[in-house]
């Protein structure tokens, strides 16, 4: 059976180099999206859901780090490589703070920059693998066998409720927006709204003795949830 291709997102806004980077990873075997804005660049890595991302930093309209804050806030968790011209004051901390992986100066190498692409799809396929058990404050469940113990007295959720609990634990740490837990947990069934997934992050703070301020899902108004529990 042959291995199903990676998919790249190139954002570029020089449109040689865009064109340039597209044909050599066509070259390499790659499937290749291309975009020549942030806001453009947002929408697609958010539809298309890319292995990688080459993100140029300084682009027309949405600012590169703005691109990467948004994807993540939003849900993409996939690797994030920043491209920043020779030169350019480039606040790397900033970068890894909204979420970048990587930084290529140009002119760079292709083949440089295909190593440092392989690279991060490995680190990223290495990542670990769902945990069936996770335990914080006076709280224990299990993704297994549906158990939940909260102060040592066992709490029944629903099958809905313990998919969202795993996946809100495998991302903790991380803002989720609403529309990215319809599309994870619900897989945006036509008859789900947004006003579901608040119903049952409430019904899950009550059953985790979750009371305001809220010690375990945070809300991040405007955006989402956050799990924080355990960490």
């Amino acid at each position: 059976m042959s291995k199903q291709k990676k998919k790249l997102l190139i954002v570029e806004d020089e449109r040689q180099i865009r064109e340039s980077l597209t044909d050599f990873f066509h070259l390499q075997g790659y499937d290749v999206l291309a975009a020549a804005t942030g806001d453009e660049g947002l929408v697609m890595g958010l539809a298309e859901k890319p292995d990688l991302i080459l993100l140029d930093i300084m682009l027309p309209g949405m600012h590169g780090y703005d691109v990467c804050r948004n994807l993540r806030e939003d849900g993409y968790f996939g690797p994030v490589l920043f491209l920043t011209a020779k030169g350019e004051e480039v606040d790397k901390l900033t970068g890894f703070d909204v979420g970048g992986d990587d930084y290529v100066t140009k002119p760079f190498s292709l083949l440089e920059l295909h190593a440092r692409v392989r690279a991060l799809l490995r680190r990223a396929e290495k990542e670990e693998p769902e945990e069936d058990a996770y335990a914080w404050a006076d709280i224990s469940v299990n993704f297994t066998t549906y158990d939940l113990q909260v102060n040592g007295v066992a709490t029944r959720l629903s099958a809905k409720e313990m998919e969202l609990l795993r996946f809100l634990v495998k991302h903790r740490g991380q803002v989720l927006s609403r529309e990215v837990l319809l599309d994870k947990v619900w897989n945006y069934d036509a008859d789900v709204s947004t006003r579901t997934v608040d119903t049952h992050i409430l019904n899950l703070r009550r059953k985790l003795t979750d009371k305001p301020p809220n010690r375990f899902i945070q809300t991040v108004h405007g955006v989402g949830y956050k799990f924080v529990g355990g960490l």
